[in-house]
């Protein structure tokens, strides 16, 4: 469902993301991981046709990202890092407005919006303007908009930032279910034991290159041990001076 071949972003002299080669099958949930700076980010807009790669190739559902952009868009729901939300707009505008521009008749996107706003915990909010609301809200929302073009692959950057555990919770067992309805799930993470639990694909990056790549049953011990192995070493200095006075 996502394939990418060789994909390379420059900016000037860095190299954001180095020949990254990848393939994510159907209703996969594929947990992307490094820490700030990688190119994991990068990598979520040239997937998404967001960022135009330097070099090599990228594809969704069997359409080149690069050549047929419409047709890539019109498959994808993306939470974007930023999460891409109008300040003047109110939460339940914001999916009235999603479900317009992907084309939802009327009663359809009607049924979509109430449910993603009581799943969500939104309806009390729905009137809330998107410059008031809470980073939760606004993570939550970018959520909804994501979900509700029912789309095949979907792209989640940090979705479980700074949302609360019952939110997270419910965050799970959505993205659980639609894989197992078979969209493929591309989501970026810091929370390791929260994409564990869920993710069927484990990708490591540092430095712009891929340093890991297995199913979740090649694992040789936990994410976390792994992920600190390859990805982000953990600086090991003590500081002396911070201890409780005589």
């Amino acid at each position: 469902m996502i394939s990418c071949r060789q994909l390379t972003k420059r900016f000037g002299a860095v190299t954001a993301v180095d020949s990254l080669s990848l393939e994510v099958a159907k209703g996969t949930i594929c947990a992307f991981l490094g820490p700030n700076g990688a190119g994991k980010s990068t990598t979520v807009k040239m997937l998404c046709g967001l960022l135009t790669p330097t070099s090599g190739e990228a594809s969704i559902g069997g359409f080149d990202v690069a050549t047929h952009p419409l047709e890539v868009k019109r498959r994808i729901g993306v939470l974007p890092e930023s999460l891409g939300l109008f300040d003047d707009l109110t939460i339940g505008e914001h999916l009235l407005l999603t479900a317009r521009i992907y084309g939802i008749d009327r009663e359809q996107s009607h049924a979509r919006i109430e449910q993603l706003l009581r799943v969500l915990g939104l309806s009390e909010g729905r009137n809330t303007f998107a410059a008031y609301g809470s980073h939760g809200m606004r993570k939550k929302t970018a959520f909804a908009m994501a979900l509700l073009p029912n789309p095949e692959v979907l792209f989640l950057d940090e979705p479980f930032e700074a949302v609360d555990p019952a939110t997270s919770k419910i965050m799970r067992d959505l993205l659980v279910s639609a894989a197992a309805h078979g969209i493929t799930v591309f989501l970026t993470s810091h929370i390791l034991p929260v994409v564990e639990r869920i993710a069927h694909q484990f990708v490591m990056i540092r430095g712009g290159k891929i340093v890991w790549n297995s199913p979740a049953a090649e694992l040789p011990r936990s994410l976390e041990d792994l992920y600190l192995e390859l990805a982000e070493p953990p600086a090991a200095e003590e500081l002396e001076w911070l201890a409780s006075p005589d």
